[in-house]
């Protein structure tokens, strides 16, 4: 397989999970502020690191769901930022699905364009360095929220988002591959 078609089957996982937690739950997520989806994010991601730290686990989820949680609150921080409180909290599930699939494809594109210029570089990085970004990433989100989402040079909490959810792709391929 190439890339973009082991990015398409860790994204459909990842999409048929996130779908039916939102048969199970309805889009209680809505009620979540970017601050609070960064912070879901953060919390997986330090779980991650503590797992690979101590290299041992108590909680019987391992760390290619945690990575599959974190793309999924990636795309629900992509999807709030896009719809803001225009939509109410409780959305119809076809309608998700079109929030979910629209922030897959643009995802899907940045990667194909990074790509091209980097030459895959990520399939050389290790899983630790794709927490680690993540975690960074997080914390450039908490800064830009504190400065009011302005930016003098830099992306905003949208790009770090993408970045996010690119490189837990990125993780769960490597471990598809049994190379983590």
């Amino acid at each position: 397989m190439n890339t973009s078609e082991q990015y398409d089957e860790v994204i459909n996982d990842c999409r048929k999970t996130f779908l039916r937690k939102t048969a199970d739950y309805g889009t209680s997520w809505r009620v979540y502020r970017t601050i609070s989806v960064a912070d879901q994010i953060y919390i997986k991601a330090k779980r991650i690191r503590n797992i690979q730290q101590l290299a041992e686990q108590k909680i019987v989820d391992d760390v290619k769901s945690e990575f599959q949680g974190i793309l999924n609150y990636a795309i629900i921080g992509l999807i709030q930022l896009k719809i803001c409180n225009d939509e109410p909290e409780q959305l119809q599930l076809d309608a998700v699905q079109g929030f979910y699939d629209e922030q897959v494809m643009l995802a899907k594109k940045l990667m194909l364009d990074k790509n091209h210029d980097y030459g895959e570089a990520w399939r050389d990085m290790t899983q630790e360095s794709f927490v680690d970004l993540s975690l960074a990433k997080i914390l450039r989100i908490k800064q830009i929220l504190s400065n009011d989402h302005k930016t003098i040079i830099s992306e905003g909490v949208d790009a770090n988002f993408f970045d996010i959810l690119n490189y837990a792709i990125f993780a769960l391929i490597l471990i598809n591959e049994a190379k983590h």
